[in-house]
């Protein structure tokens, strides 16, 4: 008689046994499943143009990309073949590149692989061009800077240096670094 009392009680402590381990083997599979989610893109854009607006509502920028893809994991948008179209007062601006990495919030376009800066000339300022093979840009404020060897070309002016810092984009620039200028004569009569 005592040994049916005892049948319930063996079950019922398999069921609990069974319940524990049937938690512990899903517990474990699940983080190994969404830590491998999350090292991959979470989408992936072609053919893409992101407009920068200013606070009156007035466009500050245009950033187009052949592929756009974002990270969730630091929030990183890595760029193929961006175009970066930038006005500022009236004068526009020209960046290309063959890839880019733009920071979150998207404060920070870093350019890398021939990046080439173009600015069309106005009545008494000629064009400019910069060459590099990597320019950190901020658009939100007009601002340029790179570490690596640039080639500046304003007209019949050819500058080279080491490294150049903008402001203002190209109001103000700053070339850095064993900088070496090759100034034209100017064509005038002679006193």
């Amino acid at each position: 008689m005592n040994t049916y009392r005892l049948y319930p009680i063996l079950v019922l402590a398999l069921l609990a046994g069974a319940s524990v381990w049937l938690e512990r083997v899903t517990r474990i599979d699940d983080p190994v499943g969404s830590q491998t989610e999350q090292t991959g893109p979470d989408f992936i854009a072609e053919h893409t143009r992101v407009v920068g607006f200013a606070a009156d509502g007035s466009q500050r920028y245009e950033l187009f990309a052949d592929r756009m893809t974002h990270f969730p994991q630091g929030d990183i948008t890595r760029l193929e073949q961006p175009r970066l179209r930038m006005d500022n007062q009236g004068r526009e601006t020209r960046i290309t590149a063959a890839q880019a990495e733009v920071s979150p919030g998207g404060e920070q376009v870093d350019m890398r692989g021939e990046v080439k800066v173009r600015r069309p000339g106005a009545a008494d300022d000629p064009a400019l061009a910069l060459d590099s093979e990597t320019l950190t840009v901020w658009p939100d404020s007009y601002r340029a800077l790179t570490d690596s060897p640039v080639v500046l070309t304003r007209g019949n002016t050819r500058a080279d240096a080491l490294g150049m810092r903008a402001d203002n984009l190209f109001g103000t620039l700053e070339l850095l670094g064993q900088v070496r200028v090759n100034m034209p004569r100017r064509q005038g009569s002679a006193s």
